[in-house]
């Protein structure tokens, strides 16, 4: 009876273990990146990307009010909570992993200027080129041709950051990326792809 008491307790003292260490596993896990800086340098060098678009983090809902003025923020559609914490963790990944950028510009819209703030990632400034035109607040015959001229001029060793919104996205790449996501893009061979797996 003691003998079976003792292999009783054995095991489950053998389950404990086993789950203890499946915890710690998939804890240490949950800590390593989901992409590293090789990973991210080779799918820049796949396509030779010039050009990094990134649509803006988390803002919940759809469009913007009808109210909208460009100066406003309470008039306009913005980031949450965790939208905020998104945009953090794709500046954290670009800051661990050496990722820099030669020049960094945002759409004049909140959430996408708060995007790059809370990414914290160095200096910037707004650009009309990146402005929604979803809605028509902005002219999309205004938006694109500031776009296409920026993008012409980038020279092929440059890596330049585009914050900006959906719309604009799929219209110059053909990929519409979910919030907080990235499309790489080539200006020359106008090759596009998406990354996903940066942050959460």
């Amino acid at each position: 009876m003691i003998n079976k008491i003792v292999k009783c307790i054995r095991n489950i003292s053998k389950i404990m273990i086993f789950r203890f260490l499946f915890v710690i596993l998939i804890f240490v896990y949950s800590l390593k990146p989901v992409f590293s800086e090789l990973d991210f340098k080779s799918e820049i060098n796949e396509i030779n990307a010039n050009v990094v678009f990134l649509r803006h983090s988390i803002a919940p809902g759809f469009g913007d009010p009808k109210n909208f003025k460009i100066d406003d923020c309470s008039t306009q559609r913005n980031l949450s909570k965790t939208g905020i914490l998104q945009a953090r963790s794709i500046g954290k990944f670009f800051i661990e992993n050496n990722i820099e950028f030669s020049e960094i510009l945002s759409s004049q819209w909140c959430r996408c200027k708060d995007t790059i703030n809370e990414m914290n990632i160095g200096n910037w400034k707004t650009f009309p080129g990146l402005n929604s035109f979803f809605q028509n607040f902005s002219k999309k015959q205004i938006v694109l041709p500031l776009l296409y001229d920026k993008l012409k001029n980038v020279k092929n060793d440059e890596l330049i950051l585009l914050v900006t919104h959906q719309v604009v996205i799929s219209e110059i790449t053909n990929v519409s990326p979910p919030s907080g996501k990235i499309v790489i893009y080539n200006t020359k061979n106008k090759k596009a792809k998406l990354i996903s797996n940066i942050a959460n």
